[in-house]
């Protein structure tokens, strides 16, 4: 007869949960504090490490982005975790009780979908992402395994529940892409596809992780209805995080997955967008991301005034250099919109187009603004992607 010991931190759970179920309610049985947790990338991890350093009393839990994955499910250590500037970082984490998780990122679909639906491959991969937390003495691992195909759900639900048996006693984090409620995905009903399929499990993902980080960001044109609530008012709108969007996602997990688990991601960083105007509206091409310093430049250089626009964030609209509408720059700063409604005017008119430029950017007001929301919801707390030195300076008071 075998005998399954469960690890101590479940235990604990449990005994915590039958002592004060015959005194409080249910949202009190697993109320706590209201966590920060954020993502230091490889890519920038002086800076970040720094700032985290800096800041560390904020924080429950510190995640360096550092784990890429190769395609027969080796992993790479990218942020070289055990070389500087790590080592202060995980002292300062032991000393202040903040978990010390590293997140393992993979977002090649096919090699996923490959290495999870064969039983030993899985095996093997799991494997190594154990021997890598219990070896280095990681408080646990965080799985962000993103763009996956809806044929491999049922593989990664098998994968986490592998995972969270061989884990033991060490935190299994997951960090899953937002899911839009189909009625703001869509206009109309008869528009939803009667075959739509997600490749996450919600049930399934709430069992083996003891947390679930939602990328409440990369928001773009995915909610078509805050897009025609934007296009009937003839305003650009392409945020990385409206937090009306925001509230919807978080909303639709918690019909699956309790609060006491669910982080809201927030966003540190912007879009640059290239958009034509017509008569009708708006169309939109992402250009690339940026750090919120990049805009205010622009802003100065072009001599335009952000404003807060209709998704929340701060930003503008200009028209860049070379291009066939180009003006002089003028002597006072514009208003952050003037020249998109400029450009819609111009093609309702003279029935054209004209292009321009379109930045967009999560300041400390809109990382304020999800902080707010996360409380409101009674949800565990909030994930910041990401902690690099190229955030908005007030982030830290957004973030109390």
């Amino acid at each position: 007869m075998k005998i399954v010991i469960p690890s101590m931190k479940r235990i604990a759970l449990a005994i915590a949960i039958v002592a004060l179920l015959p005194q409080f309610s249910h949202a009190q049985v697993w109320s706590s504090p209201f966590e920060v947790s954020g993502w230091i990338p490889y890519w920038r991890q002086a800076t970040g490490t720094q700032d985290f350093i800096a800041h560390a009393d904020l924080f429950k839990e510190i995640n360096p982005f550092g784990y890429t994955v190769k395609q027969d499910g080796r992993l790479y250590d990218a942020a070289g975790l055990h070389t500087d500037p790590w080592p202060a970082v995980r002292q300062i984490a032991k000393e202040k009780h903040i978990r010390f998780i590293p997140t393992v990122m993979w977002s090649d679909a096919e090699a996923i979908h490959n290495v999870l639906s064969d039983p030993t491959l899985r095996r093997k991969h799991i494997a190594m992402i154990v021997d890598e937390v219990k070896t280095n003495g990681w408080d646990g691992i965080d799985i962000d395994y993103e763009g996956k195909y809806a044929k491999t759900r049922p593989f990664f639900s098998l994968f986490l529940k592998e995972l969270y048996a061989a884990m033991g006693d060490k935190w299994v984090q997951c960090t899953i892409e937002s899911r839009t409620p189909l009625d703001s995905r869509y206009l109309k009903p008869e528009d939803v596809p009667d075959d739509i399929e997600y490749a996450n499990d919600f049930v399934e993902i709430n069992k083996y992780c003891d947390r679930v980080r939602f990328m409440t960001y990369d928001q773009q044109t995915i909610d078509v209805k805050l897009g025609k609530e934007a296009d009937d008012r003839g305003e650009v709108y392409g945020p990385v995080s409206d937090v009306r969007w925001v509230e919807k996602a978080i909303r639709e997990a918690m019909k699956t997955i309790p609060a006491r688990k669910i982080m809201v991601g927030i966003p540190t960083y912007g879009y640059e967008w290239d958009v034509k105007a017509y008569a009708d509206g708006y169309t939109y091409k992402l250009l690339w991301t940026f750090n919120p310093g990049y805009g205010f430049e622009l802003a100065q250089k072009h001599n335009v005034t952000p404003v807060r626009n209709i998704g929340g964030e701060l930003g503008f609209t200009y028209i860049p250099e070379g291009s066939p509408f180009a003006l002089t720059r003028p002597s006072n700063a514009w208003p952050g919109n003037l020249v998109a409604a400029a450009a819609l005017s111009l093609a309702s008119a003279s029935n054209t187009n004209m292009g321009f430029r379109m930045v967009t950017w999560s300041d400390a007001n809109a990382v304020k603004q999800k902080v707010d929301l996360a409380k409101r919801l009674g949800v565990r707390g909030v994930s910041v992607f990401k902690i690099d030195g190229g955030h908005d300076p007030a982030l830290w008071d957004a973030l109390k």
